[in-house]
């Protein structure tokens, strides 16, 4: 980190920001502090985000070493199947400092891999079984379904065989759930997403994978956001060097790989987690109602804890070290930034930035994290997930930001299917659209979608769903005629072309969601029966030439190859050119691409007059071409002259545009200069 500006560069594009220039100013010297605090003012946080190299367990040519950090235990023990599960002697640990590490050195023949063992720790009062918490393997045994510690220390280890790929821009995101990716109704593994879904994602278009639910959870229904064993990848879809394999699989096919990185909270466990390790409430979590989310059942971290950052941070540096992770998405920021934890708060004004419910320690923590990324990998990505627009997020840490390289834009998602679902086609405002299409802060650069894996939570739907409802059970035929069909497979694509053709430098898609996957997401659970009906991938919908799904797939993929070749950059933000909310036509231009919208339910329009700069234009992209589902009204390959049109003193240049209703087109501007004009419009 360099040195700390006297006024964040940041605040120079916000006005409403200069009031609170000395709260931004402080939190930059408290990121200062907090880094000298932890590295004896070396500020080599590298060095210092290396707690995995020391606890757990390791092994060396002399035999094996544990180490654990449990402060409040009075004795500690190894037990496993090697000890038959007794406290021996033999296993005990040592407590070697004053600040709680513990330690025992043991013969090579001591353990071997794929051996069990927990920790059984006592402190005054108490005593139980605990998962270390620097375990890097946990299995589930599949009959008592009891989480145990599994020794992982293969002789071969595995060989990295590809280097990690150039960050793409724009970013492409294949929000991805390795357990339900295939199509049958059980627990997918790495191996099957390497094989089979891998190739589907480089076909699609998308330059990056997301994945979900990496990090160890007891509950597979939480989706992966109650971690147990944060250096544990999930056993439950295979082993660490399948996980590997699937990560090199993916650089090959030049994809990076991004996992979500869960540090706002912890699963409550006290056997499978961290909670109560030690016999305390508040070794890694604040103490009281503040170190548990009531509405999470979760407990939160204590940032302003040096232990709790030196565990945090290696988290980081172990992830993006050991499985060659190009970045994360981090999830729950909001609640991490916030006493009150985003809940029951309208951040309305600019007040709730910056005033006492702001954990400093917090916004420290994500201002270290993200410098430790991109200090070990500069080409990481780090996403923040967060809903209340905090200033500063996506700026430098030493401006007293936190340093994401993008946000999640989450209120666009909520914009579609508030539209979709309460709003009459006819009554959409086209203003209000790009407003929320457009809206961030400066200094930030964001990740757009029309819908991730929370719109489709049980109890809600996917968009398509949401569209058309019954009518995706008996009219997605290639031969059925269906109203309510027509109009969601063209809203579903007019919606996904708005969102990412305005993002401010990417764009996220859950798996399946690009061919409009019907119903919902539901894991099993007793409520459903375990089943795993709705905790699948439904892929051979997406394949089947005698269904609809595949047109909508393949303008998805047609969409993102526009997208990835090179015109749509965060640097060539789009600009605005034509609403009107009568009409219901959109219209913007990004970099010499023209899109055009017409949301109009029932109205075409022949002739419509839209103003560009003089040159000759090509039809690149149309959504309601054939090969898309579309009716093909409009002919292909066509080019246009703008037509000069006076406006009193003033000399307009207007494409004359056939706008079918429900359509989108994206012009390209091939010439400059003046040429004979080539006919075009409707199709004949």
């Amino acid at each position: 980190m360099t040195a700390i500006p006297a006024k964040p560069a940041f605040t120079n594009s916000d006005p409403y920001l200069e009031p609170f220039g000395d709260v931004i100013e402080r939190r930059a010297a408290h990121t200062r502090y907090t880094l000298d605090r932890l590295t004896d003012g070396s500020n080599q946080l590298g060095e210092f985000a290396s707690a995995h190299e020391y606890y757990g367990l390791h092994r060396s040519d002399s035999g094996w070493v544990f180490r654990e950090w449990a402060p409040n235990a009075t004795a500690i023990w190894l037990v496993g199947d090697f000890s038959g599960w007794e406290r021996l002697d033999t296993f005990a640990l040592k407590r070697i400092s004053d600040s709680g590490d513990w330690e025992v050195q043991l013969p090579q023949e001591a353990l071997a891999h794929e051996n069990l063992y927990k920790l059984h720790v006592c402190w005054d009062g108490g005593e139980g079984d605990r998962i270390p918490a620097y375990a890097r393997r946990v299995v589930q045994d599949d009959s008592t379904k009891i989480f145990t510690t599994q020794v992982w220390a293969p002789n071969e280890p595995y060989v990295w065989q590809h280097e990690q790929p150039d960050r793409a821009e724009p970013t492409a995101i294949y929000e991805s759930h390795v357990g339900m990716a295939q199509e049958d109704g059980r627990v997918g593994s790495y191996d099957e997403f390497r094989e089979h879904v891998l190739p589907r994602i480089k076909r699609a278009g998308y330059n990056t994978v997301q994945l979900m639910a990496i990090l160890e959870h007891p509950y597979y229904g939480s989706f992966g956001y109650h971690v147990s064993n944060f250096f544990a990848a999930s056993s439950r879809f295979g082993t660490p060097e399948a996980l590997k394999a699937l990560v090199d699989e993916a650089h090959r096919l030049d994809m990076a790989v991004i996992v979500d990185l869960v540090h706002s909270h912890s699963v409550s466990n006290e056997i499978e987690g961290l909670s109560c390790f030690d016999g305390t409430q508040y070794q890694y979590f604040h103490e009281g109602a503040r170190g548990s989310h009531e509405a999470w059942d979760s407990r939160c971290f204590d940032y302003g804890k040096p232990e709790v950052l030196h565990f945090l941070l290696s988290n980081c540096k172990y992830w993006l070290d050991e499985y060659r992770i190009d970045g994360f998405r981090f999830d729950g920021v909001t609640s991490m930034m916030y006493h009150h934890r985003g809940l029951g708060t309208g951040f309305g004004n600019y007040d709730a930035y910056f005033g006492g419910d702001v954990d400093d320690d917090a916004l420290a923590y994500l201002a270290l994290a993200n410098t430790l990324i991109h200090e070990v990998f500069p080409n990481a990505i780090t996403i923040a997930e967060d809903v209340s627009g905090m200033p500063g997020l996506c700026a430098p840490p030493q401006e007293g930001g936190c340093g994401f390289d993008f946000r999640l834009a989450m209120g666009m998602p909520d914009t579609w299917f508030k539209l979709v679902r309460d709003v009459k086609d006819e009554d959409w405002s086209m203003q209000y659209i790009w407003q929320q299409l457009t809206d961030h802060r400066p200094e930030e650069r964001t990740i757009s979608y029309v819908e991730s894996h929370d719109q489709a939570i049980v109890g809600d739907k996917t968009m398509m769903f949401e569209l058309v409802d019954a009518a995706m059970y008996d009219s997605m035929s290639t031969q059925a005629e269906s109203l309510a069909i027509d109009r969601g497979m063209a809203l579903h694509k007019l919606l996904r072309l708005a969102t990412a053709s305005t993002a401010n430098g990417g764009y996220l898609n859950f798996m399946g969601n690009e061919f409009g996957h019907p119903e919902w997401i539901d894991f099993p659970r007793e409520g459903n029966g375990w089943s795993y009906h709705y905790a699948r991938r439904q892929w051979s919908l997406r394949d089947d030439p005698g269904l609809r799904f595949h047109f909508l797939a393949d303008f998805d993929q047609a969409m993102l190859e526009m997208m990835t070749s090179g015109e749509i950059t965060a640097d060539k933000p789009p600009r605005f050119l034509y609403a009107h909310d009568g009409d219901k036509i959109l219209a913007f231009e990004r970099n010499g691409l023209y899109f055009i919208f017409n949301f109009h339910p029932e109205q075409s329009f022949t002739d419509y007059g839209i103003e560009v700069i003089p040159g000759k234009y090509e039809l690149v992209m149309n959504s309601d071409e054939a090969r898309f589902g579309g009716h093909s009204r409009i002919a292909s390959d066509q080019e246009f002259i703008p037509q000069p049109v006076m406006d009193g003193n003033l000399q307009r240049n207007m494409l004359k545009l056939y706008i079918p209703c429900r359509t989108a087109l994206v012009l390209k501007r091939i010439q400059q200069e003046r040429t004979a004009c080539k006919p075009g419009g409707l199709k004949t």
